[in-house]
């Protein structure tokens, strides 16, 4: 089972850079860009609630599963 965090491809639509976003939803740029990069282990609500207000999109926009 694979999750795969379709983040870049929603910042490239919105015309957003990873510090602009940071900013826009109180993350450290180093933590969004693991959650980009699809390195990290666990997301919170909180900060999924934050991207999906601030893009504007639903938690599926962001997050897909994969068989592998």
């Amino acid at each position: 089972m694979k999750i795969v965090v379709k983040l870049d491809e929603l910042m490239i639509k919105r015309k957003l850079r990873l510090n602009e976003l940071a900013s826009r939803i109180d993350l450290t740029e180093a933590n969004l860009s693991i959650l980009k990069t699809g390195k990290a282990r666990a997301i919170r609500f909180s900060t999924l609630e934050a991207l999906c207000k601030e893009l504007d999109c639903q938690p599926g926009d962001i997050l897909e599963y994969r068989e592998e």
